[in-house]
């Protein structure tokens, strides 16, 4: 059922066509909010301080922003790139924030990363701990570049009253998820390299690492559904974790994927690749506490669906798993 708040509200939602950013915009448009306002890049480049003014100058009746646009990916291509991964995400998450600021939109829900936590943060992860460590090496710019739009809302909230929140996702799965081997993370990664080699009969597969590290995965229209409570629900000026609080190893999420896809060949663990950060399971109780947010979608339902859906749909457009 729609909430009244949202009739009153105009969005700018940026990164609205990407792979979570589609879900908030169906999940915004099932709440009947007045407006929503997807800037393009090749219209509104969030890097550059004069078309991030632009774009609030274009949308004098914006109430609120959600930053979703970011520039992500798995590990592969954070260790590529991350001087870019970190100057291109801050440059955005600063400029976003302090020209919403200027311009008098009322509230700015700020998306982190749970790359943002420390490499050995206590498991569960909770919100405060998030500075007791620095984070895992391979994707550390990219989660501090995230973490200090918290910090700039905490700052900006303290200087100037302003209403900005920040939330942390889990790693995220589900349809419309990125497939591209270069850049995607682990569940799209496996999933293509374990249908193309289950329709092409390949005898195997090779995996990343050794398998032992744990991951905590939230269903894609889940995260939506948590950031649209919380934009609605929470002003508070401490980050909120967003997860499911199911945790799972590498290896038992590769022989999942493998028995839904149907591959029944060998699973080859290429050692020489790095495993990532050791374990990721987040404490999502402050959510459930301040806005009610409790993921619904069951895992392995969630995978058939994220399966289901590349190979109808999501092949189109990819690189050749040759050349990737």
């Amino acid at each position: 059922m729609a909430s009244a708040f949202w009739g009153n509200q105009s969005v700018i939602v940026t990164g609205g066509a990407g792979f979570l950013g589609r879900h908030v915009v169906d999940k915004l448009r099932a709440e009947s909010a007045r407006r929503i306002i997807v800037p393009r890049r090749a219209a509104y480049d969030l890097r550059e301080q004069a078309a991030v003014a632009r774009l609030y100058a274009d949308y004098p009746d914006a109430t609120m922003v959600i930053h979703l646009a970011a520039n992500v990916g798995g590990i592969g291509i954070n260790r590529e790139h991350p001087g870019l991964f970190f100057y291109e995400n801050l440059m955005m998450g600063v400029l976003m924030l302090e020209h919403a600021r200027r311009a008098g939109v009322a509230k700015f829900v700020g998306i982190g990363t749970v790359c943002s936590y420390p490499k050995f943060a206590p498991v569960p992860f909770r919100e405060n701990d998030l500075w007791s460590g620095y984070p895992e090496e391979t994707n550390a710019p990219y989660g501090l570049a995230k973490k200090m739009l918290l910090v700039q809302s905490q700052a900006y909230r303290q200087e100037y009253g302003y209403n900005a929140i920040h939330l942390l996702p889990v790693n995220l799965y589900g349809p419309h998820d990125k497939f591209d081997l270069k850049s995607s993370h682990v569940i799209p990664a496996v999933i293509r390299k374990m249908v193309d080699a289950q329709e092409s009969g390949a005898g195997e597969v090779t995996l990343f690492g050794d398998g032992s590290p744990t991951r905590e995965f939230l269903f894609v229209r889940d995260a939506a559904e948590g950031i649209v409570l919380a934009a609605e629900r929470y002003d508070g000026a401490e980050p909120v974790n967003l997860g499911s609080a199911f945790e799972i190893s590498i290896r038992d999420l590769v022989e999942i994927i493998a028995d839904e896809v149907g591959f029944t060949g060998e699973l080859r663990w290429d050692t020489s690749k790095p495993n990532g950060q050791p374990r990721r399971k987040l404490d999502v109780s402050r959510a459930q506490r301040e806005f009610g947010f409790v993921s619904q979608t069951n895992f392995r339902a969630g995978l058939r669906e994220t399966i289901r859906w590349y190979r109808a749909e999501g092949r189109q457009a990819l690189p050749d798993l040759a050349q990737a």
